[in-house]
């Protein structure tokens, strides 16, 4: 459910933590009182490369020399101006996690301290998760629905995802859903096309691997075995594209019913089992739970049972033995992100302590790291920007008059959050034991699981957030009609009181127009000022709104990051829309901001190129070409070189850099496009 509803700044497999510096940065409390982190005036000039022009590569120009002389961490898939601020977060986060570990009956301290005692971790081997592995080995097919259930409330995967989150019809109750899962790699398209064999054939090496580690038999076997029923579930699961359209998704049906369309599995008792024993529930994609239904009832109980033999150590393999943690990461680090070390294992524990503990881990940091007055800086920025989509609502030719009507009562029902939650998660009911790595975790994922079960029934909560404070991002959620952006986003390069306000606009003021128009985009403008799901607009606005964005997705389309694989234009619609709109809506913001008058010159540099220069700082990153072509397949984002190429289609940046009109970014002005 949650994956619908919420489109976040950037995709998480980028959100790991960093261990390198984007620039030489001083730290906030260090730097003279009005000076900018970065350079002069908030941007780091020295990362350009002004033998770039900007009509070729508006992002080579700015962040050239920063991409020549950037190196990716050894432990990193890719690295940028997001993970400059990861580092920092997690820096401070092990500060306050170090010094919880040395006082007595801290939770937080204790789950750290854990975490990092792999001596203990070794020790014990694997008679922590053998129990568990034994019930799944004893498993006959009928203990096969509770089983999966009991795994699911592990976080174990299964082949089918479940959860509970708002009925996108009725957004005030909560609603059961289920989607397809039962994959080990990160896409169906790794099965099923041939340019992938590479990684398919790695995934079934390394499930041999893992069944090797544990003293499996005919290992090799079972792998083949295991990579056969999963390419069997790639072939009737839904692509990425049509599991992110928010009306295919939503097919609430009854249990009854969903049986009698997949018979081949107990929905009743797994159901039961998993604690939801509902009598409706929404379907995200129909045909694909019901193959996944069919083939669980053809394929044999032992390939049934190996796939959660081999989920359950693939999960936990941080906390087993070296050898498993090893080698999961040689597989799912290396070969699929082309990561050559594994993280230090404090920056994991960091990982696991926020993660288990997250809101007990988010009081301190906010209390030491997040002052009252950015808080209130941030709260006036986003109220102009918000102003400013007002204004662009009134502009728009394609949208009908009656649609702008509803679509600023929308913009009233706005609940901007920042910085962090205004009410806490209570943990007393998670238990926390010293020199249990294992069981921390597994009860951790327990807790998880039954904090989001327990929704079931209550009223809408409000106040929960889906980050926290410490998390480098923002995000947009429809069904509450809200955005969101944590404290540690609101730091150079995004935003900086000291900074020139043009680069503040043009950093995370294009953010906050960004999750602001994601409610506007493909997706977003589906739900309500409500945050229901139902067509508010007329038949004239989408047809009117698809005519614009398929230009879009034809332009993002044609881009080709590594040979033969370019940006799937259809995919990456959402957020490259909201690419558009977010920089349109930030400029205007900015120069309402200017009150009629002109910026002033800093450095040879305009108002408005210091505006899009803070945009394209932002985007700095670099990749490893295997963590590339993943995100090509799998996330809804373009690369930052693309997006910082979204300029091209607005006019005002061809005013401020004069761009020679052979260009290779330049459009002429009626082939760019103009939604927002």
């Amino acid at each position: 459910m949650k994956a619908i509803l919420i489109t976040a700044l950037l995709g998480a497999s980028a959100m790991a933590g960093i261990v390198h510096a984007q620039t030489a940065t001083t730290p906030p409390a260090a730097r003279a009182a009005g000076k900018p982190e970065l350079g002069s005036y908030g941007f780091d000039t020295a990362g350009m490369d002004r033998s770039v022009a900007p009509g070729d590569d508006f992002y080579g120009y700015a962040n050239g020399t920063w991409a020549k002389t950037t190196a990716i961490p050894a432990d990193r898939p890719s690295f940028g101006a997001f993970d400059v601020l990861a580092d920092r977060s997690r820096d401070r986060t092990r500060g306050i996690l170090e010094a919880a570990s040395r006082t007595s009956g801290s939770k937080i301290g204790t789950a750290y301290a854990t975490y990092l005692d792999t001596a203990t971790i070794e020790k014990k081997g694997l008679a922590p998760i053998k129990p568990w592995l034994g019930e799944i080995r004893r498993a006959t097919r009928a203990d096969y629905p509770a089983l999966i259930a009991r795994a699911a409330r592990q976080g174990v995967g299964t082949p089918f995802g479940t959860g509970v989150g708002q009925d996108a019809k009725n957004p005030e109750v909560y609603i059961v859903g289920v989607r397809q899962s039962g994959l080990g790699l990160p896409d169906r398209d790794y099965y099923l096309e041939a340019k992938n064999a590479k990684e398919k054939a790695g995934y079934e090496a390394h499930v041999a691997a893992m069944f090797t580690l544990a003293g499996e038999a005919d290992a090799a076997a079972r792998a083949k075995a295991l990579v056969d029923f999963e390419t069997r579930i790639a072939q009737v699961s839904w692509s990425r594209i049509d599991s992110r359209d928010a009306s295919k998704t939503y097919n609430k049906t009854s249990v009854a019913d969903l049986m009698r369309q997949a018979p081949g599995f107990d929905f009743a008792t797994y159901l039961k089992a998993l604690g939801t024993p509902v009598d409706t529930l929404n379907v995200s994609q129909p045909s694909a739970i019901t193959g996944i239904a069919a083939l669980i009832a053809a394929a044999p109980i032992g390939v049934l049972q190996d796939q959660l033999l081999i989920r359950s150590l693939d999960t936990y393999a941080d906390v087993l033995p070296a050898a498993f943690d090893r080698e999961q990461f040689a597989f799912y680090g290396t070969m699929l992100s082309g990561t050559p070390e594994q993280e230090e294992r404090w920056k994991r524990a960091v990982a696991f302590t926020s993660g288990a503990l997250s809101d007990e881990v988010s009081k301190p940091y906010v209390s030491q790291y997040f002052p009252p007055e950015t808080k209130a800086a941030a709260d006036q920025l986003v109220k102009n920007v918000l102003a400013a989509m007002g204004t662009r609502i009134d502009r728009l030719d394609w949208m009908a008059p009656e649609t702008k009507v509803k679509a600023h009562a929308k913009l009233a029902a706005f609940t901007p959050k920042i910085g962090y939650p205004d009410r806490w998660r209570d943990y007393s009911a998670l238990k926390i034991v010293a020199g249990d790595a294992f069981g921390n975790e597994r009860r951790a994922a327990e807790w998880r699981y039954a904090y989001n079960v327990g929704h079931l029934g209550k009223p809408l909560q409000r106040w929960e957030w889906g980050m926290t404070p410490m998390t480098v991002n923002a995000y947009a959620n429809f069904g509450m009609v809200e955005i969101v952006f944590p404290a540690a986003i609101l730091q150079p390069p995004f935003f900086d009181p000291a900074a020139d306000p043009a680069v503040n606009y043009g950093g995370i003021g294009a953010v906050i127009g960004h999750e602001l128009s994601h409610h506007f985009d493909d997706q977003g403008s589906k739900y309500d000022a409500k945050g229901q799901l139902t067509d508010w607009w007329t038949p004239q606005d989408v047809s009117r709104f698809k005519a614009l964005t398929a230009k879009l997705v034809a332009e993002y389309d044609a881009y080709e990051p590594l040979p033969g694989l370019h940006v799937k234009g259809a995919l990456t619609l959402g957020e490259n829309t909201a690419d558009l709109a977010g920089l349109s809506v930030a400029y205007d913001a900015y120069r309402k901001a200017l009150g009629g008058r002109e910026a002033p010159v800093i450095d040879g540099m305009t108002g408005d190129q210091r505006f899009y220069l803070g945009w394209a700082q932002v985007w700095r990153r670099n990749y490893r070409e295997a963590n590339l072509k993943q995100r090509l397949m799998t996330d809804p984002h373009s690369p930052s070189q693309q997006r910082t190429w979204v300029v091209r289609n607005l006019d005002p940046w061809y005013a401020a850099f004069k761009p020679a009109p052979s260009g290779r970014l330049v459009l002429a002005p009626e082939q760019r496009v103009r939604i927002w």
